[in-house]
């Protein structure tokens, strides 16, 4: 069964991973276990959920705006940090370029609760960050490490306990089309060039940019950085080529 993607130029094909396989995913970059979308032409694979994610999701965490699938970075440096678990990331991102919210796949969908070992009680999602919510030093009950303030977290669903939790040390679970964007009126605001960027700084615009507009414009912002940075490398072989005694 061959299966297209946006983000390859060749048809991929749906592979079951036998034991003893090593495969990472070009999506996420984490290692493949079962299924797999392979090009086998190019060593390009994707896991399924991956393969499958939407292009356009309207997540919790953000309700402003849809969140566009892009297969790069929007970033001149070529990485991104994740805004939900605050690690960096090169590959697949879901990202809202006005706000500068930019998501791993497998933190787009993680389960909005869960249960871990390590607590009695039931944990749910908090996308609410320690800045928002007034508390700025505290660590998690599993791995003891300082939780970051922008971070998501999963804390416990009962308001007596003082429990949170890393979401990578929570779960690693994953639930494919969790959030969906299926209206096709939904608007994402243009950018203003002139105003500041921030994920708390940007208010919904006037004029509006459909998801298609939206993700052209990622399209065309990714280029505009990659010339750029060429440009400076360019730049700076000229200038140390003329230093050169």
């Amino acid at each position: 069964m061959e299966y297209k993607h946006f983000s390859h130029e060749h048809n991929l094909n749906l592979y079951r991973v036998q034991a003893g396989q090593q495969f990472r995913c070009h999506g996420c970059q984490m290692m493949c276990n079962d299924s797999i979308y392979a090009c086998w032409r190019c060593n390009f694979f994707l896991h399924e959920h991956c393969g499958n994610a939407n292009r356009y999701v309207k997540h919790p965490s953000h309700q402003l705006h849809p969140l566009a699938l892009v297969p790069n970075p929007t970033y001149c440096s070529g990485s991104f940090l994740c805004t939900g678990c605050g690690a960096p990331g090169n590959s697949f991102s879901y990202c809202c370029p006005p706000c500068e919210v930019d998501l791993h796949v497998h933190c787009t969908y993680l389960p909005p609760n869960v249960n871990h070992k390590a607590h009695q009680h039931e944990l749910i999602i908090n996308f609410t960050t320690g800045e928002q919510a007034g508390n700025l030093d505290q660590h998690c009950k599993i791995c003891t490490k300082q939780l970051n303030s922008k971070n998501w977290s999963y804390i416990c669903s009962r308001g007596e306990c003082d429990f949170k939790v890393h979401t990578y040390c929570a779960t690693s679970e994953v639930k494919p089309g969790l959030y969906q964007d299926d209206e096709p009126d939904t608007q994402i605001p243009a950018q203003n060039p002139n105003s500041s960027t921030g994920a708390g700084g940007n208010q919904p615009q006037k004029t509006g940019l459909t998801p298609e507009e939206a993700l052209a414009e990622v399209m065309q912002m990714q280029l505009q950085m990659q010339m750029a940075q060429e440009f400076a490398q360019m730049m700076a072989s000229f200038n140390l080529s003329h230093l050169a005694p």
